[in-house]
């Protein structure tokens, strides 16, 4: 089998645009993969199509040898753009891997150790701003079933808060813990924003909460500066998405800079690599919950990972998306009392609606990180998305 052709697909899904990657070959089989950046999505196409050059004419199946070599044979290395592109190429080929043997990722990835994962909700908060409203959408979400809740209530601040913006942030983490009770685990994202000072005196003030994390505390480019914050906070620290394969995952590993690795599997060139920094990871006793804020088909890549990894944690879910979620692919997800079950498909187990993603062209979208708006990730008038098992129709404030 060979590799005729490599297609990529970037299409608006308001918040950002997910970009979908087809793989082709001489045999009628083809993979779907994703390598969602959220920005740099022309330089992304690109990179892809750089890449058909060395790709097309290889067998999908010996994904190590394809990985290893197209990496070798690339002078610049590592970065969102590169690792992403790679890596929506790699798992497409997984999918038609597992296609061709006919059995799910999973089974090629080293077997199921778990048929289902715990999950926490993103994406919950749609069009929140005060503490009331926050409360609200999580008492909304725990009923659902939902047992973990993560957000970033931290506003458009950068580097340091002020004793006002620092208020605000506890008072929303504090309006959400009365709302949910004891029991419902919160996640505290922090989007890198700050540096290391503040990001401790943040620790310290929503300690009383008792959160499972804060996530990607300090600006994402001095792991020394997150090692200390390591040292230091008195909430467990996670982070890992901005981090680009091997050799970056063992200089954080060996700084003891993470209680919880979050590896991106775009940014880790995709399932295999991922699945080394989680063994990485598992050496030095450090739990894995792979970041997944992104399409359908990445959630569909990260849940047969998962299934395999002896110490993953938590999966990442954005629990709500547009109505236009359900159209572009047959995505499946089930979920029963806060966990999703592992799909037992061939290969990845889902499939794109190539019409369907047409309609939705690529609109150019801005980071909201530091704009204040991080809760408009829907548009209004639509209805969410819910995975399968929740209701469909809740309308979007």
């Amino acid at each position: 089998m060979k590799i005729t052709n490599i297609k990529i697909f970037t299409l608006d899904a308001f918040r950002t645009n997910w970009a979908f990657v087809k793989v082709e070959t001489d045999e009628g089989l083809h993979g779907w993969g994703e390598c969602t950046l959220g920005t740099q999505e022309m330089a992304l196409e690109g990179c892809i199509a750089d890449y058909r050059r060395l790709v097309v004419g290889r067998n999908p199946l010996e994904i190590e040898k394809m990985l290893f070599e197209t990496y070798r044979d690339s002078y610049w290395k590592g970065g969102p753009v590169m690792m992403s592109a790679l890596a929506g190429i790699e798992i497409a080929c997984w999918d038609i891997a597992g296609k061709h043997y006919g059995v799910p990722c999973h089974a090629l990835l080293g077997g199921k150790m778990r048929d289902r994962v715990k999950m926490y909700a993103n994406a919950w908060f749609t069009g929140a701003r005060t503490p009331e409203d926050f409360a609200a959408a999580a008492k909304r979400t725990v009923a659902l079933g939902v047992k973990a809740l993560k957000w970033d209530p931290f506003g458009k601040a950068h580097l340091t808060l002020s004793r006002e913006e620092m208020d605000d942030a506890v008072a929303k983490v504090a309006a959400v813990r009365e709302a949910v009770g004891p029991k419902v685990e919160l996640l505290i994202e922090c989007h890198g924003r700050f540096n290391h000072y503040t990001a401790v005196n943040a620790s310290r003030e929503l300690a009383p909460f008792k959160p499972m994390l804060m996530e990607e505390p300090v600006v994402p480019d001095n792991n020394e500066s997150l090692a200390w914050v390591r040292d230091h906070s008195v909430v467990p620290v996670a982070a890992g998405e901005r981090f680009y394969g091997l050799h970056a995952w063992n200089d954080v590993l060996r700084r003891n800079a993470v209680d919880i690795a979050q590896p991106d599997i775009f940014h880790n060139m995709g399932l295999l690599t991922s699945k080394k920094v989680a063994a990485m990871c598992e050496a030095n006793h450090v739990p894995v919950s792979f970041h997944n804020p992104s399409g359908p088909i990445s959630n569909a890549a990260i849940m047969q990972l998962a299934a395999t990894t002896p110490n993953f944690l938590i999966h990442e879910m954005m629990i709500t998306d547009g109505s236009f979620r359900r159209l572009v692919t047959d995505e499946n997800v089930k979920f029963e009392d806060g966990y999703l079950i592992i799909g037992d498909k061939p290969g990845l187990g889902i499939e794109v609606n190539e019409e369907e993603v047409a309609k939705r062209p690529y609109k150019p979208r801005m980071l909201r990180h530091y704009t204040g708006t991080l809760t408009d990730i829907r548009p209004k008038g639509d209805t969410f998305y819910f995975f399968d098992g929740l209701d469909r129709d809740t309308p979007v404030p």
